[in-house]
């Protein structure tokens, strides 16, 4: 088997003799860009990596110019997780997270209690859409199955890992009738290809796709596309915090540099990029000046 190309990538599969499709997700250098600018406990770092995982996923599975936006949100340990992927697949992600009630060995359940996910998509053109649902698995890729049953009523299953800097996902999901006409044979169809992807290993993760696909299906014509890579990219700019600042009004933006003892620092909190802004600079910004500045911007 050829080695795949690059390291981080979504790629779709289809089953020839089946109304089923398959996407794929490997995200290495994206994933531990996020771990080298957070120094996240390690089931923090996992959550964090198996919503990366879904998020690929997803935006391999919905083809749209836009944002894709996955929030979990609790009252627990990890109050937030956050992930953003454009339709061009820049990836980038966040925890909060409080790290003296996080367990070595704690459940999502445990981790964010009572908690619910957020998918909100953003298109360049057409209607924003937001759905919610609560985190009712035992992980999130239970999680991730039971909102798109109860959202789009379509038999899809997840699996997701991340663990020693490596994010990996795969999504089945049934297609509408074409091949399989018979809704008994459909549905002995999509039990016998979610039962040999449940036969997954923690250590087959690592494989390349074609050598997984082949492990599992065998049997199955599987029908590869191409790989659509991945790539870790930050949104924030000078630009945008300097309209965050504008946003507030000149007053307040004035007061809180006064109050920061004359430089206000804004902090992204994907990267940890941190822009500051004097009196001059907030003088510059309101003056229609833009928010070039000598002013000190570092990690």
């Amino acid at each position: 088997m050829s080695e795949l190309p690059d390291t981080d990538f979504t790629q779709r599969f289809l089953f020839d003799d089946r109304d089923i499709r398959g996407e794929w997700v490997a995200l290495d250098r994206s994933y531990a860009e996020v771990l080298a600018r957070h120094p996240y406990p390690k089931p923090v770092a996992a959550l964090l990596g198996e919503l990366m995982a879904a998020t690929a996923l997803l935006v391999g599975a919905l083809k749209f110019d836009g944002l894709l936006i996955l929030q979990a949100r609790s009252q627990g340990p990890i109050p937030l997780l956050m992930v953003e992927c454009s339709g061009t697949r820049d990836i980038r992600g966040m925890a909060r997270y409080e790290a003296e009630q996080i367990g070595e060995q704690a459940t999502l359940a445990q981790l964010m209690p009572d908690g619910h996910l957020t998918l909100t998509i953003d298109p360049v053109k057409g209607q924003r859409y937001q759905g919610t649902v609560e985190l009712d698995g035992a992980n999130l890729a239970e999680c991730f199955t039971n909102y798109f049953i109860q959202s789009q009523q379509l038999n899809t299953r997840f699996w997701l890992d991340a663990n020693g800097g490596k994010a990996r996902g795969l999504l089945l999901q049934q297609l509408p009738v074409d091949r399989q006409r018979d809704e008994e044979e459909r549905e002995d169809s999509w039990q016998h290809v979610i039962a040999l992807a449940g036969t997954l290993k923690q250590d087959e993760w690592a494989l390349n796709n074609e050598t997984l696909l082949h492990r599992l299906y065998h049997e199955d014509a599987v029908r590869l596309f191409d790989i659509e890579p991945m790539r870790f990219n930050c949104s924030c700019s000078r630009e945008r915090s300097g309209n965050a600042l504008v946003s507030l009004g000149e007053d307040d933006a004035k007061r809180l540099v006064e109050e920061c003892g004359g430089r206000v620092e804004i902090d992204c909190q994907f990267c940890n990029e941190r822009y500051f802004y004097d009196a001059g600079d907030i003088a510059q910004l309101f003056a229609g000046g833009g928010t070039e500045s000598a002013s000190e911007t570092r990690h």
